[in-house]
């Protein structure tokens, strides 16, 4: 007996937005996302906005009925780049991160990037530099840096959906 699954794990390209709307630059991914929707995508194409809860939906795709191909994760980088600076990253690029080393907020995703790696899903990553994510505080809105990036992000993204694994 086959269980359903989300939509979202029936899709060959899955692009996930991370970040929250309340601090500032970190809802980066949103914004990004929020452009895609608009957008008539490929029907192999599924978007989300996962906002703080990411690493439920990358943990997600290792469930062996899932469809998912390719994972595109769209998210503010901290790599001491000029704000706004735009980087593409692959599973190489992470940083090794303990897997269970994390606090309420800051939960890292480069060990479940690769472990969904592993399991054979192409894993890219669109990442912004940020320039103010307000943690603890609240600050709705991005900085003009990371603004001007969302667009060419979007484009970052329609270009890996089109690139062929």
């Amino acid at each position: 007996m086959k269980t359903l699954i989300p939509a979202y794990l029936r899709k060959e390209i899955l692009v996930i937005g991370c970040g929250n709307v309340l601090f500032g630059d970190d809802g980066f991914g949103y914004e990004v996302i929020k452009r895609l929707e608009e957008m008539d995508l490929p029907d192999n194409v599924g978007v989300i906005d996962a906002g703080a809860g990411s690493a439920y939906y990358i943990i997600s795709l290792l469930d062996e009925e899932s469809s998912v191909k390719k994972l595109i994760v769209v998210d503010i980088i901290d790599f001491n780049l000029p704000p706004g600076t735009l980087k593409k990253l692959r599973v190489e690029d992470l940083p090794r991160i303990e897997k269970y080393n994390f606090d309420a907020h800051d939960v890292p995703l480069a060990p479940y990037l690769i472990d969904v790696y592993k399991r054979g899903i192409e894993v890219v990553i669109i990442g912004c530099q940020g320039k103010e994510i307000s943690c603890p505080d609240i600050k709705i809105g991005l900085s003009k840096e990371v603004e001007r990036s969302i667009e060419k992000a979007v484009e970052m993204v329609l270009e890996e959906i089109k690139r062929e694994k």
